[in-house]
């Protein structure tokens, strides 16, 4: 394992299309993203014992994860979204069905501790990677809350909220023990709605990029976080840090033929995470993760079916020094 391991916690499931199951859940977008770039993760999750997990297991090989942390349950479903299609004016639109009591829900908490330490020896000098939809259940909370006190890693938190599948004690908790967050625009409206209600009033009434600033700002005093990133689909993304550093990328948006932009956000936080543990200069992490999850929207589905796109990318980025790039955002 490297020095800085990365451990990402959350639910392995199945999208299931009219058409063909689909591997996804954001922490295994994260995690298998990773995997592709060496970074060896370890995901913890739980699958059930059934047919179903063989594509989980067989996807963590293909992308070169460990399988240390991924547990087996005996009575419960390996995860599953119901997925719907409706046609109108000649356009799909999809609709999504979480499925409850899955065996992600069920993570038992010794069993992921045990394969934290043994797996990940470094890991209070590494990443921890975590959501909220895997919260939903008292025993993944459990294991999940167990997992944070036991290290010292920094804790990513990536928001990720699903209608229904959430409860304001489960955000408040995540946003206390979180020393990054990682959420989208709606996200951060949701927040601010719930706990800067003068803070928001005010700030409605200035610029967006202003408006950003003061609630991200508000945000990291509240919780005492050290940075928060902001993605703003095709305008990018905004970091504001403890002493007030603030980066905004480029207003001119990248073009690619967009496909769809499942995962888009997963990628963001894959590539940023890389960087972190790399030791890329920030300004670097943000642009490269903002182009790789561009990149991620012009292919079919959150991860890529062509190793090749990946390679593309080691390529790319090998052949780029820190003087060969130069960051669009603002420090202030």
């Amino acid at each position: 394992m490297t020095s800085k391991p990365i451990v990402i916690f959350g639910e392995t499931l199945i999208d299931d299309f009219p058409d063909q199951p689909v591997v996804g859940g954001a922490p295994f977008n994260v995690a298998r993203t990773l995997g592709y770039f060496d970074c060896a993760p370890l995901m913890i999750s739980r699958v059930g014992n059934d047919p179903t997990a063989a594509l989980i297991r067989a996807d963590m090989q293909r992308f070169k994860l460990v399988t240390s942390g991924l547990q087996t349950d005996p009575q419960h479903p390996t995860g599953r979204v119901k997925v719907t299609q409706e046609d109108q004016n000649n356009k799909a639109t999809h609709h999504f069905e979480i499925l409850n009591n899955q065996a992600y829900d069920h993570i038992d908490a010794q069993t992921a501790v045990l394969a934290m330490q043994q797996t990940c020896p470094l890991h209070h000098q590494g990443i921890f990677y975590f959501g909220t939809l895997a919260q939903r259940h008292a025993t993944s909370r459990a294991a999940l809350y167990n997992l944070l006190q036991q290290t010292r890693a920094v804790k990513y938190l990536d928001l990720n909220l699903r209608a229904m599948q959430y409860s304001l004690t489960s955000i408040e908790q995540s946003l206390q023990c979180a020393d990054i967050l990682k959420l989208n625009e709606e996200e951060l409206q949701v927040l601010a709605e719930i706990y800067l209600n003068k803070i928001r009033q005010d700030a409605n009434h200035q610029p967006d990029d202003t408006k950003l600033q003061v609630h991200a700002s508000a945000l990291i005093k509240l919780f005492d976080l050290q940075a928060i990133l902001i993605t703003l689909g095709e305008h990018g993304y905004a970091y504001l840090d403890k002493a007030g550093l603030y980066l905004r990328s480029a207003t001119e948006p990248i073009q690619v033929q967009i496909v769809d932009t499942v995962g888009a956000g997963d990628a963001f936080s894959a590539i940023f995470l890389l960087g972190l543990q790399r030791d890329w200069p920030l300004a670097i992490s943000l642009q490269r993760a903002h182009e790789f999850a561009a990149g991620i929207c012009g292919v079919r589905g959150a991860v890529a079916s062509d190793m090749a796109f990946y390679a593309r990318w080691q390529q790319r980025w090998g052949a780029e020094t820190p003087a060969t790039i130069h960051h669009s955002g603002a420090g202030k």
